[in-house]
């Protein structure tokens, strides 16, 4: 509720001068007087005189709800213009065998990768978000979408390629950067996750990201995995029983740490590394805060008016106050 001109509720300062003279006048001793009213005492009040002071407040009560008709209570109606300009993202992530690895245990690389990649994707508002997978080769596993329940669904079901050791990352940023480059967003980002060094694909991946810094893209690089040997659980056949057995052993990661952290810087991004699941969210959340949608917000209110109803309410006040005074609460002077 708006008042648009609330001066006017000054003029409720005076009903205590009212109220004044009108607690005066009734402690006022009659003009008239007797030898004795003792007697009178006795006699039980009419409701009339417990009644007697309901004209007066009728009286006050319609001056103020005049009062307020005058001040023009207001009823606002908001309307909100949002703007924004999103960031298009698209997440690359490395599902060779070797993040199979438990270093991040009790799951293994992948796992934790997901599970943190799907809290950032719902953090955002207002952001395309896609998916890419690569290993020995790459290919889109969700296209850029507002919807990210659908993109959470291709992640949960995103699994490793299996007798797959190669790592294609200039193939991974080709496709990414292919998947993007025509998007009409201002900012356009590449998160590329992996564990492994650059072993496979005919496209140099320092060209790929040349390439994709020129139009317009960002890369971000992660480096996952702790340093020197990690426990792997090797997969094979128990050639009496033909059973499948697992098998823990240690292997050394291949992490090629200076290759990221040229790519990230031939497009303006930047390289981070993770050796557990806890600085692997923190990453996350550093990327979150460094891409963040502009949004524009302009706020219009529209004001109706609404003071009729105080003003038909005030003159019913004083009409039945008025009423009431010339009738059942008439006063003989």
């Amino acid at each position: 509720m708006h008042l648009e001109n609330k001066w006017f509720l000054l003029l409720l300062l005076a009903l205590v001068p009212m109220v004044w003279t009108y607690i005066r006048r009734e402690r006022k001793r009659p003009a008239v007087r007797f030898s004795d009213l003792s007697i009178l005492q006795k006699l039980p009040a009419s409701w009339f005189i417990r009644l007697r002071h309901v004209p007066f407040a009728l009286r006050m009560a319609g001056i103020a709800l005049l009062v307020v008709a005058l001040a023009r209570p207001q009823q606002g109606t908001s309307e909100e213009e949002v703007t924004t300009e999103g960031v298009d993202i698209i997440i690359t992530l490395d599902v060779s065998i070797s993040m199979k690895s438990l270093d991040f245990q009790p799951k293994n690389r992948l796992f934790v990768a997901k599970e943190t990649i799907k809290d950032f994707i719902m953090k955002r508002r207002n952001d395309r978000i896609g998916l890419v997978i690569f290993a020995k080769r790459s290919y889109t596993r969700c296209p850029l979408t507002l919807d990210y329940n659908i993109l959470t669904g291709f992640l949960d079901r995103t699994d490793f390629e299996e007798f797959s050791d190669a790592t294609a990352i200039g193939t991974a940023i080709a496709t990414a950067a292919n998947r993007i480059k025509d998007s009409p967003s201002k900012s356009k980002v590449i998160i590329l996750l992996t564990d492994g060094a650059n072993n496979f694909g005919e496209i140099a991946p320092l060209a790929a990201a040349k390439a994709a810094g020129a139009l317009g893209i960002k890369i971000y690089t992660i480096g996952v995995g702790r340093e020197g040997e990690v426990p792997f659980p090797a997969e094979g056949i128990n050639p009496f029983t033909g059973q499948k057995v697992v098998q823990m052993q240690m292997i050394r990661s291949d992490l090629d740490e200076q290759l990221l952290t040229d790519i990230a810087a031939a497009t303006g991004g930047k390289y981070f590394r993770a050796q557990n699941a806890e600085k692997l969210k923190e990453i996350y959340d550093t990327i979150d805060k460094m891409e963040k949608t502009m949004i524009k917000t302009k706020l219009y209110t529209s004001y109706a008016d609404r003071f009729f109803g105080w003003l038909i309410a005030g003159c019913i006040v004083l009409f039945v106050e008025s009423l009431l005074s010339l009738t059942l609460f008439r006063r003989i002077p």
